[in-house]
């Protein structure tokens, strides 16, 4: 059973797909302007997550992960975008910057931003912050903070969404 306070809730995803599953019921509800960081070492799970919240935003385009691109840009029927940023290379937050991070936070679509730890010091402090950890081959424990009203109404509708409560 998931544990759940008023801005947090911790449970164990026990399969890949059940972790896109669970990104699809968080892309389902994003709006423009929202902000989910993606936090978590080296395969926990977080373009798993990332490609199940853009497939149930309506992404039509394929979610890979931005490591290398740094910026993915995916779109919807309605040409409505949604931004994924990776600050796994960057050297701190003034990269960010230079790469137009701060414009990108003021666009239309909702943001995902892999590596946000790296860059914290810019995002704005209303958010969803959703840490990933590796349990085992399969497995992987999921914490997500809400901050701000927006972010606690958006785990309370997840919450009961995902798991009936």
């Amino acid at each position: 059973m998931p544990i759940l306070t008023d801005n947090c809730l911790e449970f164990l995803s026990h399969s890949p797909e059940q972790t896109r599953r669970l990104g699809v019921k968080i892309g389902e509800m994003l709006q423009p302007g929202d902000l989910i960081c993606l936090a978590g070492d080296l395969g926990a799970g977080k373009t798993t997550l990332a490609r199940g919240i853009a497939r149930g935003w309506g992404s039509l385009d394929p979610v890979t992960s931005p490591t290398f691109i740094l910026i993915n840009e995916y779109r919807r029927a309605d040409l409505a975008k949604m931004y994924h940023f990776d600050a796994f290379r960057l050297k701190d937050a003034s990269d960010a910057v230079a790469l137009g991070l701060p414009d990108i936070m003021e666009n239309d679509g909702p943001l995902l931003i892999e590596w946000p730890e790296r860059v914290a010091e810019i995002l704005p402090g209303e958010r969803w912050w959703v840490s990933l950890r590796w349990v085992d081959e399969s497995r992987r424990g999921m914490h997500i903070q809400a901050n701000g009203p927006r972010y606690v109404q958006l785990l309370r509708k997840f919450r009961k969404i995902a798991f009936g409560g």
